[in-house]
């Protein structure tokens, strides 16, 4: 049971990060129909930055993560607005390329300008780990774990009760339409890579402290995140947060009891095995892809 609670929390706290990071991939693709491969470099620029701001600027943590936040908003609007908004129109494949091509572009930008060391961020609350019965929780999987509730509550809240979220929800479901009703689905766009932007950074930034951070962190992360996305329904935000804890929970048990050799590949042997039976995902609907 003491090592069935150790995979647990592990399983959860990274299940976490995959959730956000699927989330990420699930509201572009919502207002876009973008598989944007470079969400993954968005938790790499949230660490990173923050890592950056702190050592540079002598800045405290708390100041550091919103200012981390706007970089990595920024980084999402730019990338929408110098990268996928000229391309409207071409195919996904051509689309898919373009992300992957921004992605390499950000990696390098940060590898030149910060190093290619491992980087750290102190926990937000201490490093005394938490003990579970006979388990031990590191505090940071706290902050993980009540920040994905937030996340999640604050999107509900968004989409459902305030403007921004409904253009967003009208655009998701038919683009021609929302225009017609006068809803300025540019700008919805720009807030989708914004908002994706920042929640993968927040990703970044509460993962640092326990896994330290690197600029090709995001690389295996992004692809995790996708995973979760698929898993879940992609399109479906609620769908990649159960999708990532599933697959986070699937990861840390097969690393646990068979080998953590295999923890890697078992998030892509069971996305193609989703793919293959069940390819709405494991909790969307057939034929529905939207919010």
């Amino acid at each position: 049971m003491d090592e069935f609670l150790q995979f647990l929390f592990s399983g959860l706290t990274r299940g976490s990060i995959y959730a956000l990071v699927g989330i990420g991939f699930a509201i572009i693709y919502n207002a876009s129909h973008v598989i944007n491969f470079a969400q993954g470099e968005f938790v790499m620029i949230g660490g990173m930055a923050a890592v950056f701001i702190t050592a540079n600027a002598g800045l405290p943590l708390i100041a550091a993560i919103p200012l981390a936040l706007a970089i990595a908003g920024v980084a999402g609007v730019a990338l929408e607005r110098f990268a996928v908004a000229p391309a409207r129109g071409a195919s996904v494949v051509t689309l898919i390329i373009i992300t992957i091509g921004a992605s390499i572009f950000l990696r390098g930008v940060v590898e030149v300008a910060i190093g290619k060391r491992d980087y750290a961020l102190p926990a937000f609350s201490g490093d005394t780990p938490i003990r579970i019965g006979g388990a031990t929780l590191h505090p940071q999987s706290l902050w993980i774990l009540g920040t994905l509730a937030v996340v999640v509550l604050a999107l509900k809240w968004f989409f459902e009760r305030t403007r921004p979220g409904k253009a967003m929800l009208a655009t998701s479901h038919n683009r021609l339409a929302a225009q017609l009703a006068g809803i300025e689905t540019r700008h919805v766009m720009l807030t989708a890579f914004a908002l994706s932007a920042m929640l993968g950074a927040l990703a970044g930034l509460l993962t640092a402290p326990i896994t330290l951070t690197r600029f090709d962190i995001g690389i295996m992360l992004g692809l995790k995140g996708f995973c979760a996305a698929i898993l879940g329904g992609l399109g479906s935000p609620y769908g990649a947060v159960a999708g990532g804890l599933a697959l986070g929970l699937a990861e840390a048990m097969t690393g646990g009891y068979i080998s953590s050799a295999y923890q890697d590949a078992v998030a892509f042997a069971i996305i193609l095995a989703v793919l293959f039976v069940r390819p709405q995902g494991l909790f969307g609907r057939a034929g529905t892809e939207r919010v």
